[in-house]
């Protein structure tokens, strides 16, 4: 079994310290070990992800230097040692160890390391890699997933998450390292003293924040409403308070208020069991905070700063209102769409993204205001890769872009999806909605009575280890052999096959191209403006399965979209058999 080698290989390894050996010895359970060595962390959507521990499937120290060894070598055969790379990290387990760790194997190898002071939002760091003109970018962050978990996200020269081709180089880089002495590290003080090792903090805030009041489109509201707006913030115990804190001071915000018992940074999370701002759970302590000061709008970032989590008050019950992913993203088109029109700096070239799993109420919005919408697959990443054909053929101006899992970007200062820009535009727009007497929750009635009611959900089956993965695979091959020709009672018009990249249209006959990389991905264009869509996660054992109806009213569209959530689930069962 490859995997009780792999084991032994661990324990037997003279690089390998005593410690982690221990730690390994002392697994009795013998599923606990096949799940710690039956694969090697892989670079998914997100990079490198998993459960912190000893062995190939966890985040350790060796994993961690083993992927930064083989970066490492990748950046030096492209000659990008001088050029360096900028390291952030965020409060969780080890991440502050892990990100001197990467410093230092980087250093090893000759490579320019400017490495924050201390923690930082993400998408400050995909700003800091083209602001400082690195090769490349490391955070260190698991993102919104559970304390046990850590991360190892790499960026590229624009300051996005690496795409094709770079991504497999990177990793057959990564592959080829297979002895741990081959992996190099240096003392902080020798890199130092050879100026490889550098720090970097204020300055670097300074500018991001600077970037950031560019993109406010009506100060004057902000400025008619700073004293009656009230604003609940909690950064989930994460990297977002000092910024957030700080942009709405600066812009003018008087009234916003803290969750105390979550501002501190700690990667235990002592207050959720899960640090998502899509859970209802991890807003708890926001929501009494919220009733016992009355305010406009709850705000929940993620521990790394990059998704946001919106609640908005409802006058006429006095209940706060859960604003999803593809809500918050529309909210926010429609008002940033809406203020430059208003005041006349919408460009005849304006552009906004979405992925193909987000909400199609964004083609409406995109229509209205006459701006090109482009769509692309999930992750961030493949918007910043349209981003980057904007700028390298002088096309599109990118105005905004979202994906349905609570991330956005306004502009294009970044590239990668920031929450804190998020919670600066959710707030202004707040403030310019309250001017015309409407809470964010009014305006979202406002924007489903004016283009329809659209409403998305996402079901997720979760299967772990080597047998889960192959589960999902089955159900997948499954699904491809066998396209439905009804889901529910919506007629199924095209199916998307992205590992083929070709949608075969049931209506004509005929196939056409996506236009989008291979991705394992079945998206299925049923009548009605209704959809939906499977697919591995890249990141977490468990496939997605994504949907949306177009509704006559809310109640409308939430009976549609339980009836084709149950004919979703009665596919997957069939697909599992």
């Amino acid at each position: 079994m490859e995997y009780k080698n792999k084991y032994q290989n661990w324990l037997n390894d003279t690089n390998i310290d005593a410690e982690t050996k221990e730690e390994l010895k002392s697994i009795k359970d013998e599923k606990e070990i096949e799940d710690r060595f039956y694969k090697d962390l892989e670079f998914g959507t997100a990079g490198l992800r998993g459960i912190i521990g000893a062995g190939t499937n966890r985040m350790n120290k060796y994993t961690v230097t083993k992927a930064t060894q083989g970066l490492a070598n990748y950046i030096v055969k492209n000659n990008g040692q001088d050029r360096g790379v900028a390291i952030a990290y965020d409060c969780r387990i080890m991440s502050k160890e892990f990100s001197e760790q990467t410093a230092l194997c980087l250093n090893a190898n000759g490579i320019k390391t400017y490495r924050f002071d201390s923690l930082r939002p993400t998408p400050e760091l995909s700003y800091a890699v083209r602001k400082l003109g690195c090769i490349a970018g490391i955070v260190i962050t698991a993102s919104h997933n559970p304390p046990e978990y850590n991360g190892y996200k790499v960026y590229w020269e624009d300051g996005a998450q690496i795409v094709e081709p770079t991504d497999k180089e990177i990793i057959n880089e990564v592959n080829n390292v297979t002895d741990f002495s081959s992996i190099k590290t240096i003392s902080k003080e020798e890199a130092v003293s050879k100026g490889l090792y550098n720090v970097i903090g204020k300055d670097i805030d300074d500018q991001y924040i600077a970037e950031l009041k560019k993109l406010v489109v009506n100060q004057e509201a902000i400025n008619e409403m700073q004293k009656d707006i009230k604003i609940v913030y909690t950064p989930l115990h994460g990297t977002g308070n000092i910024p957030v804190q700080r942009i709405l001071k600066e812009i003018g915000f008087e009234n916003v208020y803290v969750v105390k018992e979550q501002e501190a940074p700690d990667g235990k999370f002592p207050t959720v069991s899960y640090p998502n701002p899509e859970d209802p759970n991890a807003f708890k302590l926001a929501i009494e905070l919220a009733q016992k000061v009355d305010a406009d709008v709850i705000l929940a970032n993620d521990p790394d700063a990059d998704r946001l989590g919106v609640y908005a008050k409802d006058n006429k019950t006095g209940k706060y209102i859960q604003f999803n992913g593809n809500m918050t993203g529309n909210l926010v088109a429609e008002y940033i769409l809406s203020q430059k029109k208003e005041n006349h700096t919408l460009p005849e070239n304006g552009a906004i993204i979405k992925t193909i799993v987000s909400s199609n109420l964004t083609d409406a919005i995109a229509e209205y205001y006459g701006v090109k919408l482009f769509s692309t697959l999930t992750g961030f990443k493949n918007i910043a890769k349209i981003i980057r054909g904007f700028e390298k053929d002088n096309t599109y101006n990118c105005l905004f872009s979202y994906e349905e899992s609570y991330g956005c970007i306004i502009g294009t200062h970044a590239r990668d999806k920031d929450g804190i820009v998020a919670v600066m535009t959710v707030c202004e727009a707040a403030a310019y909605y309250k001017k015309q007497g409407l809470t964010l929750w009014d305006q979202m009635l406002n924007i489903y009575k004016k283009y329809g009611y659209y409403k998305e959900k996402q079901l997720s089956i979760v299967l772990k280890g080597a047998e889960g993965a192959e589960q999902i695979k089955k159900m997948m091959d499954e699904m491809r052999k066998n396209p439905p020709a009804k889901i529910a009672e919506y007629t199924v018009k095209a199916v998307g096959d992205y590992s083929t990249q070709k949608i075969h249209n049931n209506e004509t006959g005929e196939d056409s191209n996506t236009n989008l990389p291979k991705s394992n991905v079945l998206y299925y264009e049923l009548d009605k403006n209704a959809w939906c869509c499977a697919r591995p996660s890249g990141t977490e054992p468990k496939i997605k399965f994504y949907m949306g109806v177009c509704g006559t009213s809310l109640e409308n569209a939430d009976m549609e979209l339980e009836k084709l959530e149950q004919a979703i689930k009665q596919i997957a069962q069939e697909a599992q058999k």
